[in-house]
Order: structure tokens, then C-alpha cells, then sequence
């Protein structure tokens, strides 16, 4: 009897309701559905993980590389962007980019600006192409002013020369960010930094010594002779670059091409100069196995393996 006064109440409160109200309602019975079947789905475990995952670390300094070139050397240049491409370090944000001087060819001002437009990785200095008349203090006078941010550090390097980027930020990260002078120091047998100056091949500023350089107008006056004698000669003049650090032997000439500058391959490798034929940078890069890290595929119908 009990049951069937129910029924008769559910019949009389369904004929009452309104097509919207049980919409509402039908609405509503489907939200804590959905709630209900989603919620075991994140398990104490995943949510776990969701708070405890370590952040990305933080870069302690950033670097500039300008790799100081032609315009004419497209195929060189794209043959450094894969090689500093795939090359990164955990404690630096390094940015590489291309240095020449104003564009002389009518396919040059095309196909460089083709690669501006691609890979925005290119600066042109406002000088005539040279190597030992003025461009390297172009380089670094121009930074200051061109350059939408500032960096700890510049290089200046060469096109012939193979920079390990994580090697390299690992020997910077316990040195001074200010005042500043790292690279391979000249001659060949000394050690003593601060003596004579850092090798063409790759020598760093802090950006200290970069604006110092962009302000001073006794050095606009003195631009010309050989570029790395040139910059160890301004850094004695201003007495800067009280900080020194030459790293050898860490960084060298290739075998064979350059006396006492030279030396067989190492591990610890941060820089290896004077790469003017393919076996040599093939050689170079087969010695610290830069493919390592290529992922097998079927697409591949050759074996890297030899």
C-alpha cells in the first residue's frame, strides 16, 4: 500500500514538471556523472607528481657567440648552424650568431636576407669585409648599441674553429661575470694569462669590458693590426681585465697544423682550431661522437655506424 501511494506521488510531481525543469535536472545528473567517472582517473600518485616535479633549471649566465665570417659562405654557415644547433647547456643560454660586414653582391643582399628572415641569426656590421682593419672592434663596439638585451659574456671565434658549447659553459661557470678575459693564451708554451693576449681562434669579454670598449675613444683611434694582439693590447692599455683564464689545454689547434698550438684530440675538449678541410671536422666530430644522440628510424636506408 505504502508503495504504490510513492508511485502515485512520483506520477502526480512528473505530470507537474516543466520540459525546462527536467532539463535542469537531467543537466545536473549529468555533471556529477562526468565528475564522478574523471575524478579517479587523477590518483594520488599522478597528483603527486603534478607538485612534486623538479622546475626546469635556471640558466646562471648567458653568452653570446659571434662567429666572425664571410657573407659569401653560405654552405660553411649552414654547416655550423647544425653543429651549434644541436648543442646546448644547462647552466648557459647560449645564443651563436654570424658576423661580416656590409653586403657587396646583388645575390648577396637576397640570399642573406633570406637567411635573416629564417633564422634571425645573422649581424652586419657597417665596415668593408677585413680581418685585421677594424672589424673585430667593430664587432664589439657595435653590441652595446644594436643589441636588445645584454649578456654576461661575448666571444668572438672563428669559422674554422669547433666550439663544444657544454665543455665551455662549464669552465665559465666558476669564473667572474665582470672584468673578464678568457681564451688560449699566446705564445703557445705559456700559461700565464696575463702576458701577452688570448688567441684569434675564441676569446671571451664580460660585458663589462664590451661597453668599456664601445665608450672609449683613444680605442676608435687604434683598430688596425693584428685583431687578438690588437684587443690584449686595449685590455693592458685600460688596465682591464683584471680576471684571466686561459684554458689550456682545453683549447688547441688541430693536429699537426700549428707547432706548439697543437695536440692530439682530447675528451675535456672546449674549442679545437684551424678545421680547414672536411676529414678534419669529420675527424674532429667522429672523435666526440656529436651523432650520439641520433634516434633509429626506418626512414633511414643508411647506416651511421660505418
Amino acid at each position: 500500500m505504502k508503495a504504490k501511494l510513492q508511485i502515485m506521488m512520483l506520477r502526480r510531481v512528473l505530470g507537474l514538471a516543466t520540459l525546462p525543469t527536467l532539463a535542469i535536472v537531467l543537466y545536473i545528473c549529468f555533471i556529477l556523472f562526468s565528475i564522478r567517472v574523471k575524478l579517479p582517473l587523477l590518483s594520488s600518485s599522478n597528483t603527486t607528481d603534478l607538485v612534486t616535479k623538479p622546475p626546469r633549471l635556471r640558466a646562471q649566465f648567458s653568452l653570446l657567440i659571434g662567429i666572425l665570417t664571410r657573407a659569401d659562405k653560405y654552405n660553411h654557415r649552414h654547416f655550423l648552424r647544425l653543429l651549434y644547433g644541436i648543442q646546448s647547456s644547462p647552466q648557459a643560454d647560449i645564443d651563436v650568431k654570424f658576423v661580416f660586414c656590409n653586403l657587396t653582391k646583388p645575390e648577396q643582399r637576397v640570399l642573406v636576407a633570406l637567411e635573416i628572415m629564417r633564422f634571425n641569426d645573422i649581424i652586419i656590421l657597417n665596415c668593408y669585409e677585413n680581418m685585421n682593419s677594424g672589424k673585430t672592434y667593430m664587432y664589439f663596439s657595435s653590441l652595446p648599441r644594436i643589441l636588445p638585451h645584454q649578456y654576461d659574456y661575448v666571444m668572438k671565434a672563428d669559422d674554422d674553429v669547433f666550439l663544444r658549447l657544454a665543455p665551455l659553459a662549464l669552465s665559465l661557470q666558476p669564473l667572474p661575470r665582470l672584468d673578464l678575459y678568457y681564451g688560449f693564451v699566446i705564445p703557445c708554451a705559456s700559461m700565464n694569462p696575463f702576458v701577452n693576449y688570448m688567441s684569434g681562434m675564441g676569446f671571451l669579454l664580460s660585458w663589462d669590458i664590451v661597453e668599456w670598449i664601445s665608450s672609449s675613444k683613444i680605442l676608435a683611434n687604434d683598430t688596425f693590426g693584428p685583431e687578438d694582439k690588437l684587443v690584449g693590447k686595449w685590455l693592458n692599455m685600460g688596465n682591464k681585465a683584471k680576471n684571466r683564464f686561459s684554458n689550456k689545454p682545453a683549447m688547441y689547434d688541430y693536429p699537426g697544423t700549428n707547432g706548439r698550438c697543437s695536440h692530439d684530440l682530447i675528451p675535456d675538449t672546449v674549442a679545437v682550431h684551424r678545421l680547414k678541410r672536411w676529414d678534419q671536422w669529420v675527424h674532429v666530430l667522429n672523435f666526440f661522437n656529436v651523432t650520439k644522440e641520433l634516434v633509429h628510424s626506418n626512414l633511414y636506408s643508411v647506416s651511421f655506424n660505418g
